[in-house]
């Protein structure tokens, strides 16, 4: 009995040993290049048995503690793309682009290189196509009234209408029967030392006093003169 004690005992010390430190994998680099960090867990352990081990307090191992970190990757990184923010969609409205300034850079220094320096084939855009809402559609837009063609009573006056998108450019695309008119009637207030005689653009008084039209305003006024008497 006191020998298989013995043998128990002896077998239990071989896989009892002093406290030493453990290492784990080394993490992947931090940076690609330009140097970096690698990292790895380090521990003071001992062996308890044949499948388990205590993690113990740094200061139970007496020998130095290895290193868990390391520089890495410590070569120079090549010229790469550097894209800026992409503008606002221009125009605001309906089909437009977004664009961005792309710069090559040098990987060691970030110093602005010639494109001629970065990989062609590498290189962002710098223009994408953008849409942020439908346009208002163009509209009629009417121009002040002129003077009145006649200098007393009835006459016409005449002002501007034309169809505009939104942008200040004519347009061929507003509704025809939605057209504003472009001339209408006026009356000018009559003065009279004004003299009396016939608006030198119209040739059809004779015509106006054989048809008795001179007792209608408008004619009157317009063939003053023939009209006299009448």
């Amino acid at each position: 009995m006191r020998q298989q004690r013995v043998r128990i005992l002896k077998t239990n010390s071989r896989f009892l040993s002093a406290s030493s430190w453990w290492t784990g994998e080394w993490s992947e680099c931090s940076r690609s290049c330009n140097g970096g960090l690698r990292t790895r867990e380090v521990l003071c352990k001992r062996r308890i048995s044949a499948v388990e081990e205590k993690v113990l307090d740094d200061s139970a191992c007496s020998s130095a503690r290895p290193s868990f970190t390391e520089p890495c990757s410590n070569h120079s990184c090549p010229p790469e793309w550097l894209a800026l923010d992409w503008s606002e969609c221009t125009p605001s409205c309906g089909p437009g682009y977004r664009h961005r300034v792309v710069l090559c850079k040098s990987g060691e220094s970030g110093d602005t290189l010639p494109d001629s320096k970065c990989p062609k084939n590498g290189r962002p855009t710098s223009r994408v196509r953008c849409n942020l809402q439908r346009c208002p559609p163009p509209v009629w837009v009417t121009g002040p009234w002129g003077e009145c063609s006649a200098r007393c009573g009835l006459g016409q006056e005449m002002r501007s209408v034309q169809c505009l998108a939104h942008t200040g450019q004519p347009s061929n695309e507003c509704l025809e029967h939605q057209r504003p008119a472009a001339m209408q009637q006026c009356k000018s207030k009559c003065d009279a030392s004004l003299p009396c005689k016939d608006v030198s653009t119209v040739a059809y008084c004779p015509l106006v006093l054989r048809f008795k039209f001179c007792n209608r305003p408008y004619f009157r006024q317009m063939c003053c003169k023939t009209c006299q008497g009448h």
